[in-house]
């Protein structure tokens, strides 16, 4: 049976200031909030995989790790921002003060090393973020506008020494996220 499969960097340890970073939305209708037990950087999304790739994948995942030439690296977390756009908002997400450009050649590696083995490349441009919350509809919307435009939150700051290959199992409380496999950076 084919596993629903992303490639992260995960947020051990800073649950508690993501969490006060959703609270800023608290009264905003309309938003799902991701669990921030389960906070991460999502560097590739590769959806449905068939297990006989996943020795595939892991050599590929191995080499992006040897391509991005990252070694560990910090990660400052802060600032709002949402997807596709103020007017159109289905996601609030908190970005990077630093390490934006180590997650960037990580995920520029991954996406290559994927692509290669037949996974579909990504239609937009990567942005280094942390999803806070899904818009379902947009009765909060101006609260939403109002928190990303006027506030700059900051929500921790972490070591970043691998990354992560997760399994999501969608339940009944929402996607479950179990790690599959680490990739230590060596850079």
């Amino acid at each position: 049976m084919a596993r629903r499969l992303f490639v992260s960097v995960d947020l051990d340890g800073l649950a508690d200031e993501v969490a006060a970073v959703q609270d800023r939305f608290e009264d905003a209708s309309g938003l799902k909030f991701t669990d921030p037990a389960q906070a991460h950087v999502t560097l590739k999304f590769l959806g449905d995989t068939d297990p006989d790739r996943l020795t595939a994948l892991r050599e590929a995942l191995a080499a992006a790790v040897a391509d991005a030439g990252v070694a560990p690296f910090a990660v400052e977390f802060g600032g709002l921002g949402v997807f596709p756009s103020l007017d159109y908002i289905s996601v609030v997400w908190l970005g990077t003060r630093t390490g934006g450009d180590e997650l960037t050649r990580l995920h520029e590696a991954v996406e290559d090393r994927t692509t290669a083995l037949g996974f579909d490349p990504e239609d937009h441009e990567f942005t280094p973020h942390v999803t806070l919350a899904r818009m379902e509809h947009a009765g909060g919307k101006e609260l939403v506008q109002n928190v990303v435009e006027n506030e700059d939150p900051d929500a921790g700051r972490l070591r970043v020494e691998e990354i992560r290959l997760k399994e999501s199992r969608l339940g009944p409380e929402g996607p479950n996220y179990e790690t599959v496999e680490r990739f230590q950076l060596d850079g």
